[in-house]
């Protein structure tokens, strides 16, 4: 078992970027990505995983930083709102947002990015109910959600017309 104050090597790629660094044995996903690598996207609400402001992909799925340890994430690709954002992936979401004011203080609008991007990739044709059910873990103080969903809905059209989301 790792002593308090343990140190263990982290090789993990970042937004396409292989990374290694010694990390304390406890430090969260959430934490080494923000003081270690400066990708201050991710925040930290409840750390408890409930709040999902942490939200992160790794190898591809959608998880919660805050419960998740950077030694855990060892060998794993890991991408942020900053990857996923400065690559393009999410421009359409991004503009959808935008166009519906469906962001207001930005809290937690990285995760709930990251968390609809993943919903309209594997479902286009998700229903209104479908999309509040795929958002629910993220926390949303500002906006109510009503234009969040609607944000997502337009997303999931473009995307069944073919149009880069």
């Amino acid at each position: 078992m790792n002593q308090p104050g343990e140190f263990i090597d982290v090789s993990v790629t970042v937004n396409g970027v292989p990374v290694v660094r010694r990390v304390p044995a406890r430090q969260h996903l959430t934490d080494f990505l923000r003081e270690t690598l400066g990708l201050t996207g991710s925040h930290l609400g409840c750390e408890h995983g409930v709040c999902g402001a942490c939200t992160v992909r790794v190898n591809g799925e959608i998880v919660r930083g805050c419960l998740m340890l950077a030694v855990q994430a060892d060998g794993a690709t890991v991408e942020t709102i900053e990857g996923v954002s400065e690559s393009g992936e999410i421009a359409g979401l991004q503009r959808e947002f935008y166009e519906r004011n469906a962001l207001q203080c930005g809290f937690c609008t990285p995760g709930v990015l990251l968390t609809a991007a993943e919903l309209v990739a594997r479902n286009p044709h998700a229903t209104r109910e479908e999309v509040r059910a795929h958002v629910s873990g993220n926390y949303c103080r500002c906006t109510g959600y009503q234009a969040i969903v609607d944000a997502v809905e337009a997303a999931c059209r473009a995307r069944r017309a073919g149009v880069a989301t």
